[in-house]
């Protein structure tokens, strides 16, 4: 009876003399919880802001924030497509950017067919020069240019740098990262004269997160990403809307490879006329979003494993 009158006595003694680290320790579960729920609903408010907020309050038409007439460099890729079927329903002219192929007169054809707009092609050889620039001057000359969309395409499969040939990668480097950047200073100066216009650059959510044998499609991408945030944080004051979209993978047919897609729609596998239609809405209300909404929801889910130096920059919504 003694032993345990002492054990209790002992416990009690103990208990008392640890109570400041145990108030100390819930203070701190306490703090953290709450920090954890502020994280939560702010990210819970930002998410309704950029994708439901804009579906449900009517704005004004795009050809009167924007513009009348919308560039789509890299049709060749369905995203692409769908987003210039999107514009053309909002009545937004179309000039098709690409090299001479009979499917870019079909496009332009069932966008004037379609929704009534105009379209027109511009045909130019890849990769861009002062040569391959004069025809899309030329379509550009007298129109009132509110909207640039170029799309990264990045058909290989998955290689290793090394696995990589080095043909290939002189071709994404003109084809992607260089035609997207002369379209960009091409297009500018008639967007800064008229004080409005948007600049859309469609890549990929491997541009926030590097995966294994995925060296050249990060890289691509994280270029494309990194030059929509600095020609936002440089144009935002002149009227110019800078959007970098990072969607995540989408439903394309099985005759268009890609290394971000697969053939079954779902939820978290949007086809292009569903991620489309999501995207555009954000137009004017984010400028670094994936543009879907569940897509949205994988980024906050996803497990951070990249770099430090890429961790800052992995903050889409």
């Amino acid at each position: 009876m003694a032993a345990v009158d002492s054990f209790q006595l002992l416990y009690r003694e103990i208990s008392r003399s640890c109570s400041f680290y145990y108030e100390t320790l819930a203070l701190v579960g306490a703090l953290y919880a709450a920090g954890t729920a502020v994280l939560l609903l702010r990210d819970c408010c930002t998410m309704v802001r950029v994708h439901f907020l804009p579906r449900m309050i009517p704005t004004k038409r795009l050809t009167q924030r924007f513009g009348d007439w919308a560039v789509i460099n890299g049709v060749s890729e369905p995203v692409a497509r769908a987003y210039a079927e999107e514009l053309a329903r909002n009545g937004v002219c179309i000039i098709l950017v690409g090299p001479d192929h009979p499917a870019l007169a079909d496009i332009a054809s069932s966008l004037m067919h379609s929704y009534g707009v105009e379209a027109v092609v511009a045909q130019t050889d890849f990769p861009l020069d002062q040569a391959a620039c004069k025809p899309i001057k030329e379509a550009l000359r007298g129109k009132d240019i509110g909207f640039l969309v170029n799309c990264v395409g990045h058909p290989l499969p998955s290689q290793n740098l090394l696995e990589t040939p080095e043909q290939h990668l002189l071709e994404l480097v003109n084809n992607t990262i260089a035609s997207a950047t002369l379209m960009v200073r091409l297009v500018l100066p008639g967007m800064v004269e008229r004080s409005r216009g948007a600049v859309v650059n469609i890549s990929s959510s491997a541009c926030c997160r590097p995966l294994p044998a995925r060296v050249t499609l990060t890289a691509s991408t994280g270029y494309l990403d990194q030059l929509s945030r600095a020609l936002h944080f440089e144009y935002s004051d002149a009227g110019i809307f800078v959007q970098s979209l990072t969607p995540f993978q989408l439903a394309l047919p099985e005759h268009q490879p890609s290394s971000s897609s697969c053939t079954r729609s779902g939820w978290f596998t949007p086809k292009p006329e569903v991620y489309a239609r999501h995207a555009i809405s954000t137009l004017g209300v984010s400028s670094r979003t994936t543009g879907y909404w569940p897509h949205t929801l994988q980024v906050t889910a996803q497990p951070v494993n990249t770099p430090p130096v890429l961790r800052k920059v992995s903050t889409s919504v």
